[in-house]
Formats: C-alpha cells, sequence, structure tokens
C-alpha cells in the first residue's frame, strides 16, 4: 500500500470534512473522483451524511470536529486535539494516493502540516478567504499543501504568488439543485394559501449559529405578521441542528415548516417570496433559487470584536464579495436585531422593483461562481487527477 492502493490495485483517497457544507461538497466530489478513477476507488476520513451515503468509510462522527468562532472551540480544543492526532496517525498507516481537505482551514492546516515529510500528497478545497483577513494565510498554506482547488476565480493567483499550484474550479453550490424547486407543491403538499406570503428562514448549520440568530428571525416574524397576518415561514435546516430548529420555532406566532430533506428545501425556497439568510454557502443557494433575500447575522462578541480588527473586506455575502457592492442587504452583529430585519424584509416585500434588481445583479455574481459550465465537482476531480498522473513520488 505504499502508493497508496489496496492488495487489489484500488486507489484510496482520504477526505476531511468538518461541516455541513464541506460534506455536500465532499460527497459531490467523491462521485466524481469515482467516475474518473473507477468504482474501485476508497473513500476514508471524516464525514457527514452526504459523504457517508456515497461510501465513505468514517473514522468518527462529522459533529465531533463541527465548531465555529474562538469560544465555541475552546471548550472541546482536548477532542479537537485527540480526533487531530487520530486522523494523523490513520492517514499515516494507511497511505492514501492523496489526502484532501476540504474547508475548515484551521483544522485542515494542523493536518497538513503533521503530514508534512511523509511523502503523501495534500490537497485543500476550498481556499481561506485571506483576500478579507490574515493574508500571511497564503504562505502558510504553500508550505504543507501541494494543491488548491478554489471556488472564486480571483483567488488562484493569491496563492500561486507562494509557490502553491491553485485551480479555480468554481463554487461548489452551483450543482446543488436549489434551482430545481417545485412551490406549488410545497404549498399543496402544506396547505399553504396560494396567495399566503411566506418567508425562508435559514439560520446556519451549527449550534452556535442557530442558538444566536433564530430567536431574532423568530422576533422580526412577529413583527411582520402585523401587517401580514396569514404569512407562513419555512426553515431550512440540517439533520445534525434539526431538534434545536424545532424547539426553537415551537413558539413562534406564525406558522412554520421545518425541512431537512433536499429536495423539500428546494421546494420550500420556490415557494417562499423572499429570504433571510446566515451568510455562507445558502446564500449561494437562494441565489441559485431566484429568491430575494436579507443576510442577518451575529457571532459571539468576542469573536466579532476579533474578526472587527482583522477583516479587510466590507461585505460578508459571497455574492456581494464578487460583486463588490451590496446588492443584498447584510445586517451584521448589532445591526442584526428583529425591528431592522423586519424592516429590511417588509421593503423587499413591498417592493418588487427592488426584487427583481436584486435577482439582476447576483446573476451576474453566479455566472462568475461557474454557473453555466462544467459541473464544479467534475473540475476538481479533473484537477486532482492531472495533478496526480503529473506528480513526481517523493
Amino acid at each position: 500500500m505504499a502508493d497508496g492502493r489496496g492488495s487489489h490495485g484500488e486507489p484510496l483517497f482520504f477526505i476531511i470534512a468538518g461541516e455541513p457544507s464541506g460534506d455536500r461538497l465532499g460527497g459531490r466530489l467523491i462521485v466524481a473522483l469515482r467516475d474518473l478513477f473507477g468504482s474501485r476507488a476508497r473513500f476514508r476520513g471524516v464525514g457527514g451524511d452526504t459523504m457517508l451515503a456515497e461510501k465513505l468509510d468514517p473514522l468518527f462522527p462529522m459533529r465531533d470536529i463541527a465548531f465555529i468562532g474562538i469560544t465555541e472551540i475552546l471548550p472541546h480544543l482536548p477532542m479537537l486535539l485527540r480526533r487531530l492526532r487520530e486522523i494523523v496517525a490513520a492517514i499515516a498507516k494507511e497511505r492514501p494516493v492523496a489526502v484532501i481537505t476540504i474547508d475548515t482551514p484551521s483544522l485542515s492546516y494542523q493536518i497538513a502540516k503533521r503530514l508534512s515529510g511523509l511523502g503523501i500528497p495534500v490537497i485543500h478545497y476550498v481556499a481561506p478567504q485571506v483576500w478579507a483577513w490574515k493574508p500571511r494565510r497564503a504562505k502558510q498554506l504553500a508550505r504543507v499543501n501541494d494543491l488548491l482547488l478554489t471556488l472564486l476565480p480571483f483567488e488562484p493567483p493569491i496563492f500561486e504568488k507562494e509557490g502553491l499550484p491553485s485551480v479555480a474550479v468554481g463554487h461548489s453550490a452551483i450543482e446543488s439543485g436549489a434551482e430545481s424547486g417545485d412551490g406549488l407543491a410545497f404549498r399543496e403538499q402544506h396547505e399553504i394559501p396560494p396567495l399566503a406570503p411566506v418567508i425562508a428562514m435559514l439560520p446556519g448549520s451549527r449550534h452556535a449559529e442557530t442558538s444566536r440568530l433564530l430567536p431574532v428571525y423568530g422576533e422580526a416574524l412577529a413583527l411582520l405578521k402585523a401587517r401580514y397576518p396569514s404569512l407562513h415561514a419555512v426553515v431550512p435546516t440540517v439533520s445534525s441542528v434539526e431538534d434545536e430548529v424545532r424547539e426553537a420555532v415551537r413558539g413562534w406566532t406564525v406558522p412554520t415548516i421545518v425541512v431537512t430533506d433536499r429536495q423539500e428545501m428546494w421546494d420550500a425556497l420556490a415557494a417562499s417570496e423572499i429570504a433571510t439568510v446566515a451568510s455562507g454557502t445558502a446564500t449561494v443557494e437562494v441565489a441559485l433559487a431566484g429568491v430575494p433575500m436579507v443576510v442577518a447575522y451575529r457571532v459571539n462578541p468576542v469573536t466579532a470584536w476579533l474578526l472587527r480588527r482583522m477583516l479587510s473586506v466590507r461585505h460578508v455575502a459571497l455574492v456581494n464579495v464578487i460583486l463588490g457592492r451590496e446588492a443584498v442587504p447584510e445586517l451584521l452583529q448589532e445591526n442584526c436585531d428583529p425591528k431592522k430585519l423586519a424592516d429590511a424584509l417588509i421593503r423587499l416585500l413591498q417592493n418588487p422593483t427592488a426584487r427583481q434588481t436584486q435577482k439582476r445583479e447576483v446573476k451576474e455574481a453566479l455566472l462568475q461562481l461557474g454557473q453555466g459550465g462544467e459541473l464544479p465537482s467534475r473540475r476538481a476531480a479533473s484537477a486532482i487527477l492531472e495533478f496526480l498522473e503529473n506528480r513526481t513520488p517523493a
């Protein structure tokens, strides 16, 4: 197994994802790699439901490393360090053809750093946002990785300048299927009146996000209900936080439907006039679905204090970053309060021109993110294949 192949010649890939968006990206990548390397390719590592469905052989549950923010990570640091050692030990023992770390920059860097000198190629998928904060990370990443796959078209030159081969493959959300929803069927299934306004509320995929944002979202809906008595809400979420989301929305004053199935999420978005989103990959998915949105996001005050001193960009929503302007309204930190959120949503609901303008502007961003071209996962798998074919063994 010195070349990363088992006794029957099957290539072994280690893939590590630490959050739901990375799990979905990893699942698509496994499918694309299997298409290129054959059905006997094997996949080991850490992932969630999507990667497990594609026959990933897991080291341990992804939830053990799925934390966000400095204050959220610290209480779990001993377990994180233990899991990190387990990952590195397994890779050193099984010697795959490649290790692919997905997003989760701090953990991915620590894995790559500990693998240095073993002669196993390390590929990182999803560039850390060095253009937004801590630009020195580009040099650090280049020291411990062999190839970088980026989502954004302007990222490769930043890392190539530091000597790290990089390929822009497009944003994985482009192939999510978010534009395939059936809004009419969703309304009929859940007995939502045809003229009742529906708002999608996407509070993030981590406990730290949902616990902080759902109370704000719920109070904003209560304010909206006074103006729109027939208002309904849908909350797309993931299985890892489903129970706490259902508990949180139980006290909301508007009829609320929680959905976790991916296709039902797209149906829910298609049934929605507008959305509130916690930033991240979901902003691209909502844009693909053609739903005008407001980004409303808070982090722990300590994390916010630190980020404000490090960030070098004006926007956090990816479509805004790509466009260089605020096409999508952003309500961040102290501006993420129920009254301001309700006011921003009312402005969208009342103004068809504003909704159409936002839809037109986000289409421009989606094209830059890869919409209409080869699937990002296929581009990523092709880049990995080309890299491995041309690589000189250590």
